[in-house]
């Protein structure tokens, strides 16, 4: 997987392992293998114009918000929801499933499903700070620049397991974007 340690350490690890009564270790494998699917969700959604405003519009809205690591308690679940829907349509559950094959130990597709909505207010705040450090470009969307080269370079040094979900699975669901 892509270096995302400083995102991991935003991500209340424990406190998940606690709300969802399952092993620290299982709940970090789960978070470690979901981080690069929403990545690649909304890398696959910003190759398209329609997508590519759409995440703009997320990005915007979690600008300036803090991805620093709070308790599940005061995450806000149902925006986290609202993030998972927009980036894998109707094709969640099958990237969930393709995501818990990913994982180490219990990782399940139910387990995939509880954590993406505590990790995606997260992610997309982080992925907010890292686009606000780079210039904005006239088009955000895959003809360069903008959110899909932050996206692409996030994803880019990927030599674990999310490279090969993203790279096979997971890529052949999304494909250019999100469908459905």
């Amino acid at each position: 997987m892509a270096d995302y340690s400083a995102l991991l350490q935003h991500i209340p690890v424990d406190d998940i392992a606690k709300q969802l009564g399952v092993p620290e270790s299982t709940a970090k494998s789960a978070v470690e293998a979901a981080i690069p699917a929403i990545i690649g969700g909304m890398a696959a959604n910003a190759k398209d114009e329609k997508g590519a405003r759409s995440l703009e519009g997320a990005l915007q809205k979690h600008r300036g918000v803090s991805p620093k690591k709070t308790r599940v308690a005061d995450i806000d679940t149902d925006d986290g929801r609202k993030i998972v829907r927009n980036v894998f349509g109707a094709k969640q559950g099958d990237v969930s499933n393709a995501v818990a094959k990913t994982g180490k130990g219990d990782v399940t597709k139910d387990l995939i499903d509880r954590v993406l909505p505590i990790i995606a207010p997260i992610v997309i705040a982080w992925v907010a700070s890292k686009l606000t450090k780079k210039e904005p470009t006239e088009n955000p969307g895959a003809s360069g620049g903008g959110i899909g080269d932050l996206l692409g370079g996030l994803l880019g040094g990927d030599s674990g397991g999310g490279g090969d979900l993203l790279g096979g699975v997971l890529g052949g669901l999304l494909g250019g974007g999100r469908k459905g």
